[in-house]
């Protein structure tokens, strides 16, 4: 090391010095890096003597002038760092990077916004339906539009969603989605959910639901149909809460390991439901998705499920949930099915209709083998069959899905067979016919890639209620096939 490295690297200590604050502080600094560089054997002991007595001169001297740092001596402006030369031919004296970086003052880190947390991501349905056979009334389907002999393509679901914890105790979603209104066929865009989470510690074990989100009534009805096998849900579950949203508020609770739980049926592709909580209970305005309130009076709900771990890491989920509520339904003026020269409006309640149900629910999710069952009974409007009156009557139904997920070097399968039925008004459709539904689903999904899905269905109709046009006819011995490609992003 030449004679004057000692006092070049002194000038640059006692610059860094300089720039960090006072006198005093300076001389504890430089006396730091002095020793640090002397243990790491940058410099020798000598040095580091010549050094200390050269430093405490200028501190009794009141200080030197220091001038500019060259290029390879710069003082770093952000953090007061000084680049120390190499003592090396070609490197950097050893153990100097440790040095420097322990005497690095990092500036503050920039706090971030509430909307950095925000994650997007979505999924798009193009779906073909081939309408076979069919016997009787016209093939009605709620809720698919694509389940008729006019149809060809049509988007099924587009839909983007963003969400985040944008804070230790707020959670926001907000879904819009385009797709073909089931009623007049035409393409929009509409919103499907828009809520916030208020928790009440920091796990979110306790938590509010607040604005427009999905009913807690049925297991098919919470599960997204992202992960749904089955090309639409049952229509004994469905009818309760079509579109399977409303606006209200609702709690949830769940402790923190089995929130864990809920989440990795849904992300290991065992096609849970997702996390609404082993209980959860509520109101909502009882008029379905996108629709005020006609009566004042909120529906309530309540719902237990809980996911049993089992032996073989298979997992049984049961639950029970349950509401009760008054609906008002939709009217208008049919042909009268005792004099066909005539048309009659029915009679309702302007302040609604008694709308009650009771729900079970059994999962055993598939690892490989699974079956998922669900069955609710209850009364809820339904149009006599003069067409006169509309009234609360018993009605029940539900489904029998097995299902089996198969991994291979192609991909994963994932075959499964449904069988559904129910009986009983359709509240949601003008004047809440009677519906008898009676179906058998064959079908696969094959998923090549994680992003990609393409699912193949045969549906078997033994008879199903047209709801959508009076008199209300029954479709027979209806055979179609349905495929539909979902892409993930």
């Amino acid at each position: 090391m030449n004679t004057g490295h000692p006092l070049r690297l002194l000038t640059l200590l006692v610059a860094a010095g300089i720039s960090a604050g006072t006198a005093e502080a300076s001389d504890a600094t430089l006396m730091r890096l002095l020793r640090i560089l002397r243990d790491r054997g940058s410099i020798s002991a000598q040095e580091y003597e010549d050094l200390r007595v050269a430093a405490e001169g200028e501190g009794t001297s009141g200080g030197a002038k220091v001038g500019p740092a060259t290029s390879s001596e710069a003082v770093t402006p952000t953090t007061g760092v000084v680049k120390l030369p190499d003592s090396r031919p070609g490197g950097t004296p050893a153990g100097s990077e440790s040095a420097m970086a322990k005497a690095e003052v990092k500036a503050p880190a920039k706090p971030s916004k509430w909307y950095d947390k925000i994650s997007f991501r979505g999924y798009t349905q193009l779906r073909y339906h081939a309408v076979l056979d069919n016997e009787g009334a016209g093939l009605n389907v709620p809720n698919d539009r694509s389940v008729s002999t006019t149809e060809s393509f049509m988007l099924r679901r587009a839909r983007l969603i963003l969400s985040g914890d944008v804070t230790d105790h707020l959670y926001v979603y907000l879904q819009p989605d385009f797709n073909a209104s089931p009623t007049d066929g035409q393409y929009s865009a509409q919103l499907r959910d828009v809520y916030a989470d208020v928790a009440f510690d920091k796990d979110k074990e306790y938590r509010v639901r607040l604005g427009q989100s999905k009913v807690p009534f049925g297991f098919s009805n919470l599960q997204s149909s992202q992960n749904r096998a089955a090309l639409e849900r049952s229509d004994a579950l469905n009818s309760a809460v079509e579109g399977e949203r409303d606006i209200g508020a609702f709690f949830y609770w769940a402790p923190a390991e089995v929130r864990e739980r809920f989440k990795q049926l849904v992300s290991s592709g065992l096609k849970g439901s997702g996390d609404y909580g082993v209980a959860g209970f509520g109101l909502y305005s009882g008029q379905g998705l996108n629709r005020s309130d006609r009566n004042g009076e909120p529906h309530a709900v309540a719902r237990l499920s809980y996911p049993f771990e089992l032996p073989r890491k298979q997992i049984l989920e049961l639950g029970l949930q349950g509401y009760t509520g008054r609906f008002v339904v939709d009217t208008e003026s049919v042909v009268s099915p005792v004099n066909s020269a005539a048309t009659i409006r029915p009679n309702a309640d302007a302040n609604g209709i008694a709308d009650e149900r009771v729900g079970v629910t059994a999962v055993l999710y598939p690892q490989p083998f699974g079956i998922e069952a669900e069955w609710n009974v209850g009364r809820g409007p339904s149009l006599s069959r003069d067409f006169a009156n509309i009234d609360a009557d018993f009605l029940q139904g539900g489904y029998v899905q097995l299902n089996y997920k198969a991994e291979s070097p192609w991909g994963v399968w994932f075959p499964f067979v449904r069988w559904q039925r129910y009986e009983g008004g359709r509240k949601f459709a003008r004047n809440a016919p009677d519906s008898s539904v009676d179906e058998l689903d064959l079908g696969i999904e094959w998923s090549p890639w994680k992003e990609v899905e393409v699912t193949i269905s045969y549906t078997h109709t033994f008879h199903r209620t047209n709801t959508r046009t009076a008199p209300y006819g029954d479709a027979a011995g209806s055979d179609r096939l349905g495929l539909q490609v979902q892409w993930n992003y």
